[in-house]
C-alpha cells in the first residue's frame, strides 16, 4: 500500500451525500463535539476520518493540529478527537485527534 492515499471505495460518501447532508451533519457534529472514526485516507497534509455514527460525513485532521515530531495514523486506524471547524466551501468537518492532543500535555 502507498503511504499516501485518497479515500476510496464504497464506504466513502459521494460528494452529493456530503452535500445534501451538510446541514445535518453540522447540527449533529457542532463545535467541541466528541468524535470517533476510522481513517480512510491519507495525505501529507492530514488524515481523512469516516466518522461513526455521521455516514455522509467527511472529516479531516490537518497536519497544522498536529504536534511536531507525530506521524499520521495509518489508514484502517481507529482515532478519536474533537471537532474544531466546519468548512462550508468543501463541506468538510475539520477534527483535531485525541492522541495528538494528549501527547503536549
Amino acid at each position: 500500500m502507498d503511504e499516501y492515499v485518497w479515500p476510496t471505495g464504497p464506504e466513502v460518501p459521494t460528494a452529493d451525500a456530503v452535500l445534501r447532508s451538510w446541514a445535518t451533519t453540522v447540527a449533529a457534529l457542532p463545535i467541541g463535539a466528541r468524535i470517533a472514526g476510522e481513517v480512510i485516507g491519507r495525505q501529507p497534509f492530514g488524515v481523512f476520518v469516516r466518522l461513526d455514527g455521521s455516514p455522509n460525513a467527511v472529516a479531516l485532521a490537518e497536519i497544522t493540529a498536529m504536534p511536531h515530531g507525530m506521524e499520521l495514523p495509518t489508514v484502517g486506524a481507529r482515532v478519536d478527537g474533537e471537532v474544531i471547524w466546519h468548512v462550508e466551501h468543501n463541506h468538510q468537518v475539520k477534527i483535531r485527534l485525541d492522541e495528538w492532543t494528549t501527547s503536549v500535555e
